[in-house]
């Protein structure tokens, strides 16, 4: 029964993100999907058919990916409705779903064995190469700058600073990738965050170096 719902649920999830163009792909579910379920094996811990379908739907009610929250809430709420599984196991879904987002540094909830889990894996595939490659995606994507050395790093913003104020590519190094090193939940996802945080910092060097002009 759970292999059938699986496999419902990754058709469910590529005719929706499928052609998404800001980094939220299939390509990047089935990562997140691959990262989440080989930290539990490692970490011997979570329910792993929980852990899955939260890392196949996570970016499903996305706001960002829908004409509005509520827009994506209900799209969840609506597919969920269609699995055979227990209202318990929805819910946990649904929990882990809403509890692992980022919000600007500011979602400070307590996260299920499971969630700590999903958030891992998500967040592994905001740093690093890919992270980068998925950065400038997404700004290029919302009509951001590459960089602009006139606009300012954000220390601290609201949620709907986060996702609507005026920023750059580069700048988003600064407000949300290069802080992520430090809250990962797992020992399996802090040494793999390790060589992409440093792959982060290393780009960036270089990138000013050209952004200058210097040969």
């Amino acid at each position: 029964m759970n292999k059938k719902i699986i496999h419902n649920t990754q058709y469910f999830v590529r005719n929706e993100l499928g052609d998404d163009s800001t980094g939220h792909d299939w390509h990047h579910i089935e990562r997140v999907r691959k990262y989440a379920l080989y930290i539990a094996k490692k970490e011997e811990r979570g329910d792993f058919f929980i852990i899955e379908m939260a890392a196949l739907l996570h970016d499903i009610p996305d706001e960002k990916l829908n004409p509005s929250k509520g827009a994506g809430e209900e799209k969840l709420s609506d597919f969920l409705a269609t699995l055979e599984i227990h209202e318990e196991a929805k819910s946990k879904i649904k929990d882990i779903i809403y509890s692992i987002s980022f919000k600007g540094g500011l979602n400070n909830k307590v996260l299920s064995r499971e969630a700590e889990i999903v958030q891992d894996a998500d967040r592994l595939d905001a740093i690093g190469a890919l992270g980068i490659a998925r950065a400038f995606a997404y700004g290029g994507k919302k009509g951001q700058a590459i960089y602009d050395p006139v606009i300012e790093v954000r220390d601290e913003m609201t949620e709907d600073e986060y996702r609507n104020g005026n920023s750059s590519s580069i700048n988003h190094f600064y407000e949300k990738l290069l802080r992520l090193k430090d809250k990962f939940n797992t020992v399996t996802a802090k040494e793999i965050a390790e060589e992409r945080h440093k792959f982060m910092e290393q780009y960036l060097q270089q990138f000013y170096k050209e952004w200058n002009g210097q040969a």
